[in-house]
């Protein structure tokens, strides 16, 4: 059953990659921080009549929990701003590129370090080679 998470993981990515594109003529029409703004709305929206019908949490966990654990959101709503303004000057493809490339750069360097309560999981030779053609992807696909 463990194969579950990378396919929804994959599954995550394919709504990442269709969410890059709307998004940024969202943008287009509404302009940049109004799309996201919007964006946000919509998903805030769809969150909550979720919550309702299958919520089985706490909410009041909000003042309990370590305030740094809340800017979460905060990131969710820097990506979602920074991908409106990116995809329409260089196309979803180099900005889905450049994103996967902080995302696994900063995830090997979390992992390796155990930031934030995780699990260490040290830096290998394999990850250092796979992290240099990712910035060869990242040049190649931003290279005109």
């Amino acid at each position: 059953m463990k194969w579950i998470f990378p396919v929804l993981s994959f599954i995550g990515g394919v709504a990442v990659a269709f969410q890059a594109q709307i998004n940024g003529g969202l943008g287009k029409k509404a302009g940049a921080l109004e799309g996201a703004f919007i964006s946000f709305v919509i998903g805030t929206l769809a969150l909550f009549f979720l919550l309702l019908f299958f919520g089985k949490g706490n909410l009041g966990a909000v003042f309990s929990v370590p305030k740094w654990q809340l800017f979460g959101g905060l990131l969710g709503a820097f990506y979602v701003s920074v991908m409106i303004f990116a995809v329409p000057n260089i196309g979803v493809a180099p900005a889905l590129v450049a994103v996967i490339a902080g995302q696994l750069i900063f995830g090997v360097l979390i992992d390796h370090f155990g930031w934030f309560g995780g699990k260490p999981i040290p830096i290998d030779t394999k990850k250092i080679i796979a992290m240099f053609l990712l910035f060869c992807s990242l040049f190649l696909f931003n290279h005109n």
